[in-house]
């Protein structure tokens, strides 16, 4: 059978900055353009021409606008990865791809991207927007570092933070028109002065120019503009997480003696974040697993949601994210092709680099071992995996499920090393006998 008409009841539509083309069963292609009146326009035509179902590509953000008008009009609309549905050689045009993603969307061979629900595409949206703002803030701390290395003034190599309490407080007194070394250093903590007083004094004489304190001033005021931006982003992802608990049961009491995991480095300002996020996960902690604080899950739930029945099994659920090894193999021939990079796979990296430092963690032992031998690059993706695993378990299955598999991967691990040791105890003649009671 040879695919070359599109089904009735489907459409496809090519979405550009200025126009988007929609091709519907059995008629001739038509143009809309881009603004809220036009994109009303093309749901009526998709709706008085029988389309019920209709695929886009998903064209940078471009999409969403349209997405939502159309599936609020009753339609169901499949957003797909357009490197997946590439048109034939010499053929590209707006015309044709619309045309062709129908044609592909009406005999199945599409595959939808996933798009959570308005709620939590709401939390992304704030907690993308406080990551900008911490991003920016970062540069703007580049540029104090810069104005004071061109006055020669080395505080930033004597403390671990410019941005921290003490390193604040000298800038705003240097801007202020202190110049003592020892009057400044007077201001930082007396555990920094402690360990740190003679190369704090030192730090503090500097060549003190106008124009490279006008642009510590600047760097500072912009530095504070982005904190206070960062701020109102978290008073509005706790209004939302108020509003989206509120029609949730309360989430159980959290066990005696457990202790919540802290986030050092720009913890949102949000009362009881981690309970209001155990209640929006109706009472699934995705913080008792290794190197997810309560910042980590509130970036997970703002790109995965609660609901991971989009992915059949927790390989689906790794491939989505980037972390799984992929396939291209013709005959003898193997190609290795980079993983794809999501802001959800990085998530799970990212906390790697934590499990790494623990020393009472099986993972971290893991990470290690396969570090030595792999690099760490490779490590961090495998680490990675085995925690975004755990995670899908955790929110699929429950927490006694996840717990039982970290327990029986330490089992697993002594085993192997206690195998490892009497191999190498035989090669070198020795008996290994366990320690008497």
């Amino acid at each position: 059978m040879r695919i070359e008409k599109i089904a009735p009841g489907y459409a496809g539509i090519d979405i550009g900055q200025e126009q988007i083309f929609i091709a519907v069963s059995g008629q001739a292609v038509q143009a809309f353009g881009t603004h809220m009146a036009d994109y009303r326009l093309a749901a009526e035509y998709l709706q008085r021409h029988g389309a019920r179902q209709v695929a886009m590509e998903a064209t940078g953000v471009y999409w969403i606008p349209l997405h939502d008008l159309l599936q609020a009009a009753g339609l169901a609309v499949t957003v797909f990865n357009g490197a997946y549905a590439r048109n034939m050689p010499g053929r590209k045009s707006d015309v044709s791809d619309c045309q062709w993603h129908a044609m592909l969307h009406s005999h199945g061979l599409l595959v939808p991207c996933f798009i959570p629900s308005e709620e939590i595409r709401q939390l992304r949206c704030f907690y993308r927007l406080r990551e900008d703002h911490l991003g920016i803030a970062a540069a703007h701390i580049q540029h104090m570092q810069k104005a004071l290395d061109l006055m020669n003034v080395r505080l930033h190599v004597v403390l671990s933070q410019i941005h921290g309490v003490s390193g604040l407080r000298i800038i705003k007194a240097i801007l202020a028109g202190e110049r003592a070394a020892l009057a400044l250093a007077q201001l930082c903590d007396a555990q920094i002065l402690k360990h740190k007083r003679e190369a704090v004094l030192k730090s503090l004489e500097g060549n003190w120019q106008a124009h490279h304190l006008f642009a510590l001033q600047q760097a500072v005021e912009c530095y504070e503009f982005c904190q206070h931006q960062a701020v109102a982003c978290d008073q509005q992802i706790a209004a939302l997480l108020v509003r989206l608990n509120a029609a949730k049961p309360p989430p159980p009491p959290p066990e005696a003696g457990r202790k919540i995991k802290v986030v050092r480095h720009n913890a949102p300002q949000i009362d009881n974040l981690h309970g209001q996020l155990v209640g929006l996960a109706e009472g699934r902690d995705a913080t008792r697993l290794p190197g997810i604080s309560p910042l980590g899950f509130l970036k997970l739930l703002g790109e995965i949601g609660t609901d991971l029945s989009a992915w059949k099994s927790e390989k689906h659920f790794t491939s989505w994210l980037g972390l799984a090894p992929g396939s291209n193999q013709s005959g003898k021939r193997r190609k290795r092709l980079p993983r794809k990079k999501t802001v959800a796979g990085q998530i799970f990296r990212e906390a790697v680099l934590s499990i790494a430092k623990s020393k009472y963690l099986a993972l971290g032992a893991a990470y290690r071992r396969l570090k030595a031998r792999k690099g760490a690059p490779i490590a961090i993706t495998a680490i990675a995996r085995k925690l975004a695993v755990l995670y899908y378990r955790l929110m699929t299955k429950g927490l006694d499920y996840v717990e039982r598999g970290i327990a029986d991967y330490e089992k697993k691990y002594q085993e192997q090393t206690l195998r490892y040791l009497n191999k190498l105890a035989a090669a070198h003649g020795f008996c290994i006998s366990p320690k008497p009671a």
